[in-house]
């Protein structure tokens, strides 16, 4: 299938505003691009409740979460991880995106603020994913968790979901990857097909990988390369999205084949025609829509 029209003119919008591309951006440069991305998703439902927190890091440090709360009697807390390749992100720039998760799911939503490489490098935004789930579980008992997360969000999501099996950590009800970050391989398939070069592509991931985690041993392990674990039995059931057009598409479509031949109940779905971060561009892309329709109900499954 050929890339969708909506997306096919977005994407010409973009060219037309010019700009350098990202991979030969600074970090400041490549969050203050997205920041203005972002003015295009509008403002998301409202909420019965939104506060502004701080979680503690594991090194003692700290970072922000928002808990945004649809209803006082949510059915559940989502711990949503943002996409950005470690690098790019923030609160605002997703409250659009997990209003609309917590609207429809009725579900509360805590959008971590993990800290950003190259001033943080790895593990550090793996050590406050995990460090934002403890805090939720404290902090919400008895709601039944989920973990979800775009592209990096993906990747830390199925990390916290590894390592909460491994160290006795939250129950995880269901874990929701949408083009996750899997492998630090640059040369499968999906990476090397020039379609796939659009708003990600295998120069921003040199870029997201060079400042995230520099030296390849740390990248091959599984923090930051799940589909590099040994043993994935064992882990909650998963709902894994990926994208036609997307370098990721090949390495998500290899995790969620790796979860399902250990035993877990997997949900796929390849969304064709559209490319990486379509999910996040809610009232931009109508591929959005169909994505957090798609959740919605398997969040519905999962809880009943």
């Amino acid at each position: 299938m050929s890339l969708d029209e909506a997306t096919a003119r977005f994407l010409q919008q973009l060219g037309e505003m010019g700009g350098k591309p990202l991979h030969e951006m600074t970090p400041l440069e490549a969050r203050a691009m997205t920041r203005a991305l972002s003015d295009l998703f509008g403002k998301g439902p409202d909420m019965a409740q939104v506060d502004d927190v701080r979680i503690e890091a594991a090194d003692g440090g700290s970072f922000p979460a928002r808990v945004l709360l649809p209803t006082p009697e949510p059915r559940a807390v989502i711990v949503y991880y943002h996409g950005g390749g470690w690098v790019i992100g923030s609160l605002d720039e997703f409250d659009t995106l997990a209003r609309e998760l917590a609207h429809r799911t009725g579900c509360a939503v805590v959008l971590v603020d993990y800290r950003l490489a190259p001033e943080h490098r790895y593990p550090a935004a793996a050590q406050d994913a995990y460090a934002a789930l403890l805090w939720t579980a404290a902090t919400m008992p008895g709601l039944p968790i989920i973990v979800a997360g775009d592209s990096a969000g993906g990747n830390l999501s199925a990390v916290v979901t590894r390592r909460a099996r491994d160290e006795g950590g939250p129950a995880i009800t269901l874990q929701v990857l949408v083009y996750p970050v899997t492998d630090c391989d640059l040369d499968n398939a999906s990476y090397s097909d020039p379609a796939n070069q659009l708003m990600l592509s295998r120069d921003s991931m040199i870029y997201f990988w060079d400042h995230y985690a520099p030296d390849p041993a740390e990248r091959a392990d599984p923090g930051a390369s799940p589909l590099r674990a040994a043993d994935l039995s064992g882990l909650p059931p998963a709902v894994v999205l990926t994208a036609e057009y997307d370098v990721l598409r090949d390495e998500g479509e290899a995790y969620a084949e790796r979860l399902r031949a250990a035993g877990v109940p997997v949900e796929f779905r390849r969304f064709e025609g559209q490319m990486h971060a379509f999910f996040t561009m809610v009232n931009v892309l109508p591929g959005s829509a169909a994505a957090i329709d798609l959740i919605t109900a398997a969040v519905g499954r999962s809880l009943r």
